[in-house]
């Protein structure tokens, strides 16, 4: 599937993977500062995301053949990839599968092992909304709040709407196949050798999504991995801990 991308800087070229219900346009301000490094940054849809095509197949087997496809057709090479989230593990897969794609892999927030579905919350609210009825951006704000408390949650979410026609509102990623695929976002990542790709896991100080144990796990699949932890940060570091997590990828791409 041929994916949307912006393309901010130039130098070499740093792909960045969004997380669920993302898109490449919550890296934006990230990416503005990495570029001034000398690097190329491609804000990448994934899949069924933001103004990318939409499929009833969602696994990380397509999310990375996407990718692949996409540095392919912009003949990138020396590829730095980083992933967030399930972009994290769409970035493992093509770690993995593409090889000779990436120079260096990063990781945020993420492991290759199995997570069980626990974002049923999130898409019984988005199930619920019923855009023929709702209106506005405050409707669906306050039609979402019945079953999602959090603000930043139900704001992250909202910023997917779009008027789909000039009286209704849409949201850019498919809540349908989402829906329906949720099991494989948190499926396990695997291969039958370890890669030896230089790769940096990142976890938030008040995230568990990485945990101590969670460690030989990590290097069992990537055994050249180096794991950091990020203080004051919760699951989505890039807004925690924005500078924070800069300098601690451009020190780990300065290393030999």
């Amino acid at each position: 599937m041929k994916l949307h991308f912006k393309k901010i800087g130039e130098g070499q070229p740093f792909i960045i993977l969004h997380g669920l219900f993302g898109s490449g346009d919550n890296w934006a301000t990230f990416a503005k500062n990495l570029s001034k490094n000398d690097y190329a940054v491609y804000l990448v849809d994934l899949r069924n995301h933001g103004h990318s095509g939409w499929d009833d197949c969602h696994d990380y087997k397509h999310m990375a053949s996407d990718v692949h496809e996409l540095i392919v057709s912009e003949q990138l090479k020396d590829v730095i990839m980083l992933g967030h989230s399930m972009g994290g593990k769409a970035a493992m897969q093509l770690a993995i599968d593409f090889t000779t794609d990436i120079q260096k892999l990063i990781v945020a927030d993420i492991t290759p092992r199995y997570y069980p579905p626990h974002h049923q919350t999130i898409l019984n609210g988005l199930l619920a909304l019923d855009f023929n009825e709702i209106k506005t951006r405050n409707d669906a704000d306050k039609q979402l709040a019945l079953t999602i408390d959090d603000l930043s949650t139900r704001q992250f979410l909202l910023k997917n709407l779009y008027w789909k026609e000039s009286d209704k509102l849409a949201f850019r990623f498919n809540l349908k196949a989402l829906s329906q695929e949720i099991e494989n976002v948190g499926a396990t990542i695997e291969s039958e050798n370890a890669s030896e790709i230089p790769s940096l896991f990142i976890s938030g100080e008040k995230s568990n999504y990485i945990l101590i144990t969670d460690h030989d796990i990590i290097k069992q699949l990537f055994s050249h991995a180096e794991i950091i932890t990020i203080p004051n940060a919760g699951h989505w570091i890039h807004a925690d801990q924005p500078f924070l997590l800069l300098n601690s990828i451009i020190s780990f791409l300065q290393k030999d």
